[in-house]
């Protein structure tokens, strides 16, 4: 594709995302990104041959972009990696305190009501949830090799635990509109790697 197409392809990914993170997935309507992204509406099949096809793509973006970051935070030498470990859970609780505690995570926002519609949306969510797990783990590694986290600790598990721990409480936060989930949710990841 030329890079206009690219650029206008991306361009309703990325208004898509920042509508379905205040909406949901069926709440959000083909002519409100189209309109929001100043693309004509009978343009959307020229960039995607379904729905279904534009909802892997947005995944697939919105994950992209998201590992991209996490692999940026692996990669700062300026913390060390309890610290690393520590930012992550901060970002993510930041993310999703935002808008009166509605946040900007497509997983939490998206995964229910998408896993039930669409398969290759699902499959695009369990891919890219693995993968944030396991960059959560190498997190948790490098604070094990560098001594800041206890060398006991069992950083798959812990990671897998921690996610879940974290999506969780951000799905309280958003039905209870206040912090008191995602306060508990920082609590318990400092206790269970011993910080």
């Amino acid at each position: 594709m030329p890079a206009t197409e690219v650029d206008t392809r991306q361009l309703i990914l990325d208004t898509a995302q920042e509508c379905m993170a205040h909406k949901g997935y069926a709440a959000v309507g083909l002519t409100e990104i189209l309109t929001g992204a100043g693309v004509p509406k009978g343009s959307f099949y020229h960039y995607f041959p379904s729905k279904d096809a534009f909802g892997e793509a947005l995944m697939k973006s919105y994950f992209t972009d998201y590992l991209s970051t996490m692999d940026t935070l692996l990669h700062d030498t300026s913390l060390n990696g309890a610290d690393r470990v520590m930012e992550y859970w901060q970002r993510f609780y930041d993310l999703q305190s935002f808008d009166d505690y509605q946040g900007k995570c497509l997983v939490v926002k998206l995964a229910a009501e998408v896993s039930d519609l669409s398969e290759t949306m699902r499959v695009q969510l369990d891919v890219g949830t693995t993968g944030l797990v396991a960059r959560i783990e190498r997190l948790i590694e490098g604070g094990v090799a560098d001594g800041t986290l206890s060398a006991d600790l069992d950083a798959p598990a812990l990671a897998a635990t921690l996610y879940d721990l974290w999506v969780g409480a951000s799905v309280m936060a958003k039905i209870q509109r206040r912090p008191d989930a995602l306060d508990r949710a920082m609590t318990n990841t400092r206790a269970l790697l011993h910080l």
